[in-house]
């Protein structure tokens, strides 16, 4: 089994570009390993934005996620420096704790007997072990070997400047969140502790990566 690589371009948001036509524009959030919903609209959306200049918020989707353990949902978070009032992009990861290695051992315990762990966990692994100094760099690198797995090829604009509200586009920067609820629930798929939990919709990408693998596309696809 070959892994696809996909073409990420990236661009500048210097001014309001035209929507192409057909699809719907999508204005995101950085996010760390974005639930499946985030996923639907990367491979659905005819335009994606993906938002750098606002300023941080906390308990949301851009430092953490959800995976499914043997104990249930886990939420997985990033920790960062005090924050205060800045913008996304100039988030520090804190250096006062092993997030990396836990994070790491939650996501193997969890995933170890899926179907595609071992397929995938070599390309995912790498980021585990880097040290890196920004959240905004570590969640855009991850969510770029995110698609290129998922096989999603997608240009993907980057703002340079903070607008409050776009034309034609939807503005999902705040509406995919772990305290609201979804906007978009996919087919179920087979989970590794289904049978215990039943399905739990929306969870991190990496559950349905390692669950589905190739077959991933039949979930991400439009429904």
């Amino acid at each position: 089994m070959e892994k696809s690589a996909s073409i990420v371009s990236l661009k500048m948001l210097k001014d309001d570009p035209q929507p192409p036509k057909g699809g719907f524009g999508a204005i995101l959030s950085t996010a760390y390993l974005a639930p499946v919903e985030y996923y639907f609209l990367l491979n659905n959306a005819s335009e994606i934005i993906l938002e750098q200049k606002e300023y941080y918020e906390k308990q949301s989707y851009r430092n953490r996620c959800k995976i499914l353990t043997a104990n249930g949902i886990l939420d997985l978070s990033i920790p960062v420096e005090k924050t205060g009032k800045m913008q996304i992009r100039d988030i520090l990861i804190s250096e006062h704790s092993d997030w990396q290695t836990n994070h790491w051992r939650a996501i193997e315990s969890a995933y170890n007997s899926s179907a595609f762990f071992e397929f995938y966990s070599d390309d995912l692994r790498p980021f585990y072990e880097k040290k890196w100094k920004y959240l905004w760099d570590f969640n855009f690198e991850i969510q770029q070997k995110m698609m290129e797995l998922f096989e999603i090829e997608k240009d993907i604009i980057i703002t340079d400047s903070y607008l409050s509200q776009y034309e034609n586009k939807t503005d999902y920067r705040n509406l995919i969140h772990p305290k609201k609820e979804s906007l978009h629930y996919s087919k179920p798929y087979y989970q590794v502790f289904e049978q215990k939990f039943g399905f739990c919709p929306n969870l991190s990408c990496i559950d349905l990566l390692f669950n589905m693998g190739p077959e991933s596309q039949l979930i991400l696809g439009i429904s």
